[in-house]
Formats: C-alpha cells, structure tokens, sequence
C-alpha cells in the first residue's frame, strides 16, 4: 500500500519547516564540533525538496523517497547529502520491490539505516545521525503495534540525540577533536531527531 499523498506531503511540509526554522541551532551545534554548516546544508536541501513537493507526492511511495534522496545528495553539502540521500534512496528501493506501509515499515526503515552505515562506515556509539536512526529503528521493532508508537519513537529519538553529548566521536571531521568532541551533541543527530519528530507528529495528527 502506498502512503496517502496529502500525509506524505504534511510530512515534507512538516520536516522541512522544522530544519529551516531552527538551521541556526544546527549550525551551533557543528560550530562546537564540525565546519558550523550543518544548519545552513540542511535549510537548502530541505528547501529544495519542499520546492518539489507537488511532484515528488504524485509518484508512488517508492519513488517519492528516491525522489527525496536524489534531491538532498544533489543539494545538501558536506556529508550529510550523500548521508540522508541514501537513506530515503534506500528505503524507496524496498518500497520499489513491493514494500507496503505500514505492513513493512521496519524493514523499510532498515534499508535506509543500512545504507546510512554502509556510506559513512559507521555504526552507532561513534557520535553520528546512527546513534538516532539505529535507537529508533530497534524501538520500531520493539514497539510496533502500539498505539501511541510514534509518541514512543519521538521520545527514543530525543533520548538518543542527547546521548551523543557525552560519546567521543569516531567519525567525520568532529574525530579530529578527539576528546574536545565529548561534551557536545552531534548535529547529525539532531537534525535527524527533528525530522523524526516531523514524521511522528503527522502521524499523530492523522489518528
């Protein structure tokens, strides 16, 4: 089953509102640890997919995420582009091979989680956006089927965005910090925790 266009579309609308809004906290937050553009690459990726939205919600839910992910690598700078970009590339590919919502939302979820750790090399407990996407991921396996699920997944989410403050990063520019990294929450995360959020409040909305 594809997911509702009009719900689609309120969360794009609802993500990227969110990221511009607050691009000034993420740039913050990678000024403490990273090149402090974090904000700024998220706002013009976000922009450009809300810019599209009008045709990205008239494909079927596989193609609308590959649609998103094309947009964010070619538009969002640094690493985060090719980051986000393969997640949604990821997951509309699993929608693609038959993938139905909400039937086979983990293992959708999954691709792009995999995919995100295959690009960056990653996995959690090294200060990245894994240490929100994987934590969620394990809450959607855990908690699936309960009715106040995406209350649920918000509150992993911002949980685990505050647990990369005190984790020394491995990964990315912040590990040249080494230990000057501690102490600080990794922007990846966050904006990851934000879009999560969007995601999670449409669906609240829509029960």
């Amino acid at each position: 089953m594809d997911l509702d266009p009009s719900m689609l579309r309120s969360m794009i609308v609802r993500g990227a509102e969110r990221i511009v809004a607050r691009a000034d906290e993420l740039c913050a937050l990678d000024r403490a640890i990273g090149d402090g553009d974090h904000g700024t690459n998220m706002k013009r990726g976000l922009e450009a997919v809300l810019a599209k939205t009008d045709d990205i919600v008239a494909l079927p839910t596989g193609e609308a995420l590959s649609a998103i992910g094309r947009t964010l690598v070619m538009t969002v700078g640094g690493a985060s582009g090719p980051l986000y970009g393969s997640f949604f590339l990821a997951a509309g590919a699993a929608m693609a091979r038959g993938g139905r919502l909400p039937e086979d939302l983990v293992e959708v979820v999954a691709a792009g989680v995999e995919a995100v750790g295959a690009r960056g090399r990653s996995t959690a407990g090294e200060k990245t956006m894994l240490d929100v996407l994987i934590p969620v991921l394990d809450a959607l396996r855990a908690e699936a089927g309960r009715p106040d699920l995406a209350g649920q997944i918000k509150a992993k989410a911002r949980e685990s965005t505050e647990r990369t403050a005190p984790m020394l990063a491995t990964k990315g520019r912040a590990a040249y910090l080494g230990p000057r990294s501690v102490g600080h929450i990794d922007p990846g995360a966050r904006s990851s925790c934000m879009l999560v959020e969007a995601v999670c409040d449409i669906v609240e909305e829509r029960q």
